[in-house]
């Protein structure tokens, strides 16, 4: 079956990077469009990038559109995102996600990870 494993969270301070991995199995990763989707407590959960099979589009929410960079390397069944620039509002547990296209909405997408935690203190 499909298995999606996050890695690459923690607990930084404000303005530093992360990068997070998704390592994908299970069906063959280059037919699929990947996401990245965040949940903060409280709050329900948000798109926050995508991209489609080939890497030949990428979709970002405002709200970090030039800080974060989604990226995926087909030969290793891997997607990324690369996060720069962190806010304390970026604090959440971040999920990847594989599905037919990049959408901007969690049902779009037929596959998730358990999540990875992000804290950005301040």
């Amino acid at each position: 079956q499909v298995q999606l494993v996050e890695s690459g969270g923690g607990l930084v301070q404000a303005g530093a990077s992360l990068r997070l991995s998704c390592a994908a199995s299970g069906r063959t990763f280059r037919n699929y469009a990947m996401g990245w989707f965040r949940q903060a407590p409280g709050k329900e959960r948000e798109f926050v990038a995508g991209i489609s099979w080939n890497a030949g589009n990428t979709y970002y929410d405002d709200s970090v559109k030039g800080r974060f960079t989604i990226s995926r390397d087909n030969a290793q069944n891997t997607a990324y995102l690369q996060m720069s620039s962190l806010k304390p509002e970026d604090t959440a547990l971040y999920y990847c996600a594989q599905g037919r296209r990049p959408g901007v909405h969690d049902y779009e997408y037929d596959a998730w990870g358990q999540g990875t935690q992000v804290t950005v203190s301040s």
